[in-house]
């Protein structure tokens, strides 16, 4: 990594809490949630810091749960910056919602964000179940951007190992094929690419992984059924759209959603149609959890 990349990287992400806002006008419910709960996770890399958000009410048994995995190109370490959708996600669907606030470059290089996901979902649908008050049965992974990308890493990875069995993955605008230049006119360009893969993906021969890249895996049988979430005028708008006609083929795909004309912010572009697209995702994760 150049030097100047990391000191890019060090300045993002003492920013990033103080200039990152895109959710505002997308905080539909959830507002009048208390304040998450922190806790460390256990993980092979050490423990990881959660934020877990619980819906109002008591339920008459343990609750459903989502694992939210954020975006920010595995650059940007910031677990609030969809505290907005978390918060929506636990109102709407009932459930549990634990974001994770994982490692990213220049501290850690692949694989160490996908692991810490993986072992953390594998908690929440495991040894942390009880402490939650969430039924390990019912956990759903999900996430935006990066996040989204690691969403899809988690299940291709629990699948591999046989440590848990998501009942569904949410994949808002992901990042599938980091092996890929995406086209130039877009938000995500070529060069943030060059960057991320420099910084968090140094090992050239390893980005065309499945963990690193989901969307090159050989066989996508196994995972759970999938919400997938593109933009027209993004340039990951083709790995996600890939990607859900792959598991379209395959009976996985729960629903495929283009928002028109907008790029990769696609649901602060659009807020009257992102309020629907809310409403219906957050209500198949109700369902896939319930």
């Amino acid at each position: 990594m150049r030097p100047s990349d990391r000191l890019r990287l060090r300045a993002g992400q003492l920013l990033a809490p103080l200039t990152v806002r895109y959710g505002t006008r997308l905080r539909f419910a959830g507002s009048e949630l208390p304040r998450p709960r922190r806790l460390r996770v256990p993980t092979r890399h050490g423990p990881v810091p959660v934020l877990v958000h619980t819906p109002r009410g008591s339920a008459a048994g343990p609750a459903g749960a989502l694992v939210h995995l954020h975006g920010g190109a595995f650059l940007m370490r910031h677990v609030r910056m969809d505290d907005w959708w978390c918060r929506y996600v636990a109102a709407t669907a009932g459930v549990v919602v634990v974001a994770v606030d994982f490692d990213v470059a220049p501290r850690a290089t692949y694989p160490v964000a996908q692991e810490q996901c993986h072992d953390v979902t594998a908690w929440v649908a495991g040894a942390g179940a009880e402490q939650l008050g969430v039924d390990p049965a019912r956990v759903a992974v999900g996430g935006f951007s990066s996040g989204g990308g690691l969403a899809a890493s988690v299940c291709l990875q629990a699948r591999d190992a046989g440590s848990f069995t998501p009942v569904l993955q949410v994949l808002g605008v992901p990042a599938l094929d980091i092996a890929a230049d995406p086209p130039r006119g877009g938000m995500i360009s070529p060069e943030l690419r060059a960057f991320v893969r420099r910084a968090y993906f140094p090992d050239a021969e390893r980005r065309t992984e499945p963990y690193a890249s989901p969307l090159r895996a050989a066989d996508l049988a196994g995972v759970p059924p999938a919400v997938v979430l593109t933009a027209e005028r993004d340039t990951l708008r083709a790995e996600g759209d890939r990607y859900a006609a792959r598991l379209a083929e395959l009976g996985l795909l729960a629903w495929h959603d283009v928002t028109p004309g907008v790029d990769h912010y696609f649901l602060t572009e659009d807020p009257v149609r992102a309020e629907a697209t809310m409403a219906r995702t957050a209500g198949l994760i109700r369902e896939a959890t319930a």
